[in-house]
C-alpha cells in the first residue's frame, strides 16, 4: 500500500510541474501584463518598469520561471501583484476555508439526494417515480452549471424574493449556492446509481438472498448498496476535489469571498502569481483526492488489489 501511494505521488507531481509548466508559459505568452493601464488610464512607462523590476518580472521568461520553481519548492507561491498587502498563500487560508464549507454541504447533499433517486429510480423502474428521477436527472445535466445558478438566483432571490442574493451570513445564504454546485452531481450520481443498481439486483446473490425471504430493505441496503454504490465513489475525486476548491462561476454570482472567485479575479487581473498559485493548490487537490478514492474504492471491493 505504501509503495503504491509513493507510485502515485511521484507521478502527481510530475503531472503538477507539467501543469505550472505549461501554465507559466502561457500566461506569460498573452500580450499584455499585470501593471498595464487598464480603461483610458494613462501611466508613464517608467512607472511600469518600475513596478516590473520590483517584481522582477523585466528578466528573461525562462530566469522568471527558475525563481518560481525555486520559491515553489520553499512552499512560497508569491504575492499577488494587485492585491500588494496579500501574498497568494494568505489568500488561500482565507479563501479555501469559505470555498471548503460550502462544498462539504453540497457533496453531502449530492451524495444523499443523488444516491436516493438512483436507488428509487431502480426499483420503481418503469414506473412514474423512474421516469420523474430521470428526467429531473436529464435536466440537471443538460443545463449548463452557470446557466442553472442564474435562474435559481432569479426564481428565488429576485422574483420571489424568498432567499438572499450574496453573502454567508445566515443559513438561508447557503441554500442556493449549494444548490447551484449540487444540481449537476445530483444528476450524474443519480444516473450513475441507477445504472449501477440495475446491474447489481440482477447478481445470482440477490436473487438467493430474496429466495431465503431476505425483507426486501435488507435485500437493496444490506447486499446491493454496497457493490452498486462502488462507481459513485470514483466519481468522488473530480466532485470533491472541484467542489471544496469552490465553483468560479457559483462564488462570483453569489459574492461568496472563497478562492473560486480569487481564481477569476486573478485570470481577469493578469495576475501572474495568484493563477499560478492558484493552479498549483487546484492541481495538488485533485491529486490527493483521486489517490484516497482510489484507496476506497479497493477497501470497499476487496476483489480490487492495489499493487505496489
Amino acid at each position: 500500500m505504501a509503495g503504491y501511494i509513493l507510485k502515485r505521488l511521484i507521478a502527481g507531481l510530475l503531472s503538477l510541474f507539467v501543469l505550472v509548466t505549461i501554465t507559466f508559459f502561457l500566461m506569460h505568452a498573452i500580450p499584455g501584463g499585470p501593471f498595464d493601464p487598464e480603461g483610458d488610464r494613462k501611466v508613464p512607462k517608467s512607472v511600469i518598469e518600475k513596478m516590473e523590476a520590483k517584481y522582477g518580472l523585466n528578466e528573461p521568461v525562462y530566469v522568471q520561471y527558475g525563481i518560481y520553481l525555486k520559491s515553489l519548492l520553499r512552499g512560497d507561491l508569491g504575492i499577488s501583484f494587485k492585491q500588494t498587502d496579500l501574498t497568494v498563500n494568505e489568500l488561500i487560508a482565507q479563501g479555501f476555508p469559505v470555498s471548503a464549507k460550502v462544498g462539504l454541504i453540497a457533496i453531502a447533499v449530492a451524495l444523499i439526494i443523488g444516491v436516493l433517486l438512483g436507488i428509487v429510480s431502480a426499483i420503481k423502474r418503469g414506473k412514474w417515480a423512474d421516469w420523474a428521477a430521470m428526467i429531473f436527472a436529464t435536466i440537471g445535466i443538460s443545463i449548463p452549471n452557470f446557466v442553472m445558478t442564474v435562474l435559481l438566483l432569479f426564481g428565488f432571490a429576485v422574483a420571489l424574493k424568498l432567499l438572499p442574493t450574496y453573502g454567508l451570513s445566515t443559513w438561508k445564504h447557503y441554500i442556493l449556492p449549494v444548490a447551484g454546485l449540487a444540481l449537476a452531481p445530483i444528476a450524474y450520481i443519480a444516473r450513475l446509481m441507477r445504472s449501477s443498481m440495475l446491474e447489481v439486483m440482477r447478481q445470482d446473490y440477490i436473487l438467493t438472498a430474496r429466495a431465503k425471504g431476505v425483507y426486501e430493505y435488507r435485500v437493496i441496503f444490506k447486499h446491493a448498496l454496497k457493490n452498486a454504490i462502488i462507481p459513485i465513489v470514483t466519481y468522488l475525486g473530480p466532485l470533491v476535489a472541484a467542489l471544496l476548491t469552490g465553483s468560479f462561476i457559483v462564488e462570483r454570482v453569489f459574492s461568496i469571498p472563497g478562492i473560486g472567485r480569487d481564481f477569476v479575479s486573478g485570470i481577469a487581473d493578469r495576475d501572474y502569481s495568484v493563477t499560478l498559485g492558484l493552479t498549483v493548490f487546484f492541481g495538488f487537490f485533485i491529486i490527493i483526492a483521486n489517490i484516497v478514492v482510489d484507496i476506497l474504492y479497493a477497501i470497499i471491493d476487496r476483489r480490487v488489489k492495489i499493487e505496489e
